[in-house]
This record gives structure tokens, sequence and C-alpha cells, in this order.
């Protein structure tokens, strides 16, 4: 199993090395030379979306809570529909970024606040795959009697040298093809792993006196385990994150022609229902197979290594690790060609050559790489995957997505209202994570059971439609 792992890895290196020598200009780095067929951004736009909150986030609620957990995927798969719309616009944009976009309608105020809550949110993004990964790779290390060779610590160093090495390499024009292999392979891997772990665990009628053992009987039940709010708080977040996703806008930016990026999205929407579906009913399962808790947290993870047949469970954790690397080479990159794109050329060296942009570009991509282990060896006995992720998608989506879709679709918007709104969704978020500010205000018992996403989207388009009002009335006045 281990010598499958370290196969795919190598595979992975020597697909980064190869297109390496290809990588000439920024366009090359950043977009993959612009050239991206629809197949291969099915691929790549499937691996990037279904990364850590998925393997590990959704299917650790999935083995918490049971086939429930199956509504949790709707508020991803619901913003890809509405991006169907928006892909060929973005297509025909001559942009690299996300701030690019909102500063061409706003101003470099919004793209200024528009970098830093993106570079905060995406480095918060990649911190968690470095610590999945250390994750994943002790357990690849660890003998039949539980023994780890690897720390948690030196496992989670490596992945994230890994992932920072194969994001230098080539940049865009090596993660995009990688992801193509990633999406198929996991395809397949899934396609066989439920039906073995179905069988193995007796069908429904053995997940019901499995679950009744294990005195929870409810992990059967479809409905009834979330509440409104909790909803709301598991499924808000992913969907606006999806609907301002700068990943997902720079591979509109790459794709080869405005129509195949269309097709791509709408096929995307079925690709992601499956993949997502597929995770969590197979977690399910495997909550059965599995009482102990401790295991439960990463439970695809323990599955393959000791419900799989040996070649199937190597390439269940080849396919993870590769979905873990893809998800953080893309959320690393986005970052450092956003400070590339919109603070080094726009304010430092605009003339740049193409040769220093790419080095500069590389360079990043270390920098921030190492903060981003740095916030992981924070992260590292907080919440679990799921959490994280909500925390990290609600900074974004409701800082950026609401400015973002105005800069698309409403005239009405001002720099004001952006300005206003961007600010309005990084601190309120924060604030209600971290300080007691709302807590002295509204009580303990409102912040705990409300997550930060619908204060921040609310605040934010609020103070989004407020700011651009006051602008527009006292433009009438003057």
């Amino acid at each position: 199993m281990t010598a499958i792992v370290l196969t795919y890895l190598l595979i992975l290196l020597g697909v980064g090395v190869w297109k390496a020598f290809r990588v000439k200009t920024h366009a090359d780095f950043a977009l993959a030379g612009r050239s991206l067929p629809p197949w291969v951004l099915v691929g790549t736009m499937l691996a990037t979306w279904i990364g850590t909150g998925s393997i590990l986030g959704n299917a650790g609620k999935a083995y918490e809570i049971g086939f429930a957990a199956l509504i949790l995927p709707a508020g991803g798969v619901l913003g890809i529909a509405i991006l169907t719309r928006i892909a060929g616009k973005i297509r025909d944009m001559d942009t690299y970024t996300v701030p690019e976009i909102i500063s061409n309608r706003f101003g470099n105020g919004a793209r200024n606040l528009t970098v830093i809550a993106l570079v905060l949110a995406y480095l918060v993004i990649v911190s968690y795959q470095y610590n999945a990964g250390g994750a994943v790779l002790q357990m690849i290390f660890t003998d039949a009697s539980g023994q780890a060779s690897l720390s948690l610590e030196s496992a989670t160093a490596i992945a994230a040298l890994f992932i920072i090495l194969y994001t230098v390499l080539a940049g865009l024009l090596s993660v995009v093809y990688t992801d193509v292999g990633n999406g198929i392979v996991m395809t397949l891997v899934l396609i066989f792993a439920f039906p073995i772990l179905w069988v193995k665990a007796g069908g429904w009628a053995g997940m019901q006196t499995a679950f009744l053992l294990q005195g929870n009987p409810e992990k059967l039940e479809f409905f009834g385990q979330f509440s409104p709010m909790q909803l709301v708080n598991y499924m808000l977040p992913p969907f606006l994150l999806v609907l301002g996703d700068a990943n997902m806008y720079q591979r509109f930016s790459a794709a080869k022609s405005r129509s195949g990026i269309t097709r791509a999205t709408v096929v995307l929407i079925l690709a992601v229902l499956v993949i997502e579906v597929l995770i969590i009913a197979t977690a399910a399962v495997s909550a059965s197979l599995v009482p102990d808790a401790a295991n439960g947290r990463h439970i695809l993870v323990y599955v393959a290594a000791t419900h799989l047949p040996t070649l199937l469970g190597g390439l269940f954790f080849a396919t993870i690790i590769g979905i873990i690397i893809s998800t953080a080479d893309s959320y690393l990159l986005v970052p450092a060609t956003t400070l590339m794109k919109d603070v080094y050329l726009n304010y430092i060296n605009p003339g740049a050559s193409e040769k220093r942009i790419v080095l500069y570009s590389r360079l990043l991509v270390i920098a921030l790489g190492f903060l981003a282990w740095i916030i992981s060896r924070g992260f590292a006995s907080s919440p679990g995957f799921f959490e994280r992720a909500l925390y990290a998608y609600t900074i974004y989506g409701a800082a950026i997505t609401p400015s973002l879709l105005a800069a698309l679709f409403w005239p009405g918007a001002t720099s004001r209202g952006a300005l206003l709104s961007i600010g309005a969704g990084v601190i309120t978020t924060i604030l209600w994570q971290e300080s007691p500010l709302f807590t002295w205000l509204f009580g303990a018992d409102i912040v705990a059971n409300l997550d930060a996403v619908l204060p921040a989207i609310s605040l934010s388009l609020f103070f989004l439609v407020a700011g651009s009002l006051w602008d527009r009335r006292l433009n009438r006045a003057s």
C-alpha cells in the first residue's frame, strides 16, 4: 500500500518537472497558457472543489451523524449551478484574479481590501490541507500494531514541503493535468469501494444492528438531524465560497473558449454531486464498521487501510493524498498570483519582464507556503476539518462574493459600498469567532448556536447596499 502511494506521488512530481520546462510566461504559470479544453476544465475544477472539506470534513460529519449528511453538498452544488451563468462572462474578460475584476469596477481601494481577505482566507485553507496531508501520511507509515514511524508534526512538514515544491514547479500548468488523473482515479475508487463496504456492513439490516449496538440508531435517518439554523450554518459558507472562488474564476480565465468553459461548468454540477454523495454515503456506511470515534475523524483514510483490498486501499490512499495536494496547490497558487498581479505589477514594477514575473511568482509560492505551515501548527490541536473549512469559507464568501457579484451584475453598486461590504465581512467573521464582543452583545447561547456566516453575510450585504445608496444620494445632491 505504501509503495502505491509513493509511486503515485513520484508520478505527480514527474508531471510537475515535465511541465516546468513549458513555463515561459506569467500566463503559463498562472493560467496554463489560456489553453484548457472542456474535459481538462471539468477534471481540474472537480479536483479543486473536492478537497479536504469533502474527503475529511464532510466524511467526518457523516461519520458523526450518518446519512443525514447527504444534504451537506447542496450549498456548493447550487453555487456551481449559478456559476454556469457567470463562467462565460469571466472568460471574456482579460483578467487573472478576482481582485482585478473588483478593481476594474470599484477601484484600487476595493482591490486592496479584496487582496487582504483573499490571502487570509486562502492561507487558512492551505494550512488545514497541510494538516490533512500530514494525518494521511502518518497513517500510511503506521504499522499493524499501531506504531507510527512518523510524528504528526514531521508528516505535516513533509506534506507541506511536497505541496510547495509541486506548486513552484509549473503552477497551474502542472496542477490542471494531474487534477484530471486525480478526478478519474477518485471516481473509480469510490465506485468500487462503496459496494465492497456496503457488503461488509451487511447492507441496511447490518447497519441497523451495528448502529443499534453503538447506541446511534439515528444515523440511518435522512431527516431531522439538522435544525434549520444548522442547515444555514453548514450550507451557506460553501455556497458563498464557490460563487466567488478565485480558483474557479482562474480556471474560467484559463479556458480555451467561452463555449468550452460553459459546457464544462454544466458537467461539473453532475460530477460534484455524484462524488460528494459517494463520499458521504461511503463514510456513513463505514461508520457502522468503525465504532471507535478516534478513527472516525479520518474515516475514509481508516477504512482504506483496514477494510479494503490492498490494491484498492492503496489507490484510495493515493487518491486522498492527490486530492489534498491538488486543492492545496490551487489555494496556494491563487494568493501568489494575486500578490504578483494586484500588488507587484500594479504598484511596484508594472513593466517587469516575463522571466522576472515567473521567478517572483515562484518565490511568493514559497513564502506563502511557509506562512501557511506556520498557521497549520496553530491549527494542529483545534477542532476538526469541517469546522475549519466553514471558517475559511465564511471569511472569503462573506467578504468578497457580494462585491464580486455586484461588480458583474449590479450597475448601481459603488466603490464606497464595496469597501464597506468587504471590511464588514472580514471583521464580522473574525470577531464572531475570536472575540467576546458578540457574546457580550447577544448572549452566549445565540453566538454558540449561530455560525458567523449569517451575521457576516447580512452585514456585508447591508453595507454594500447602504454604501452604494449613500454614494448615489451624494452624487444627486452635488
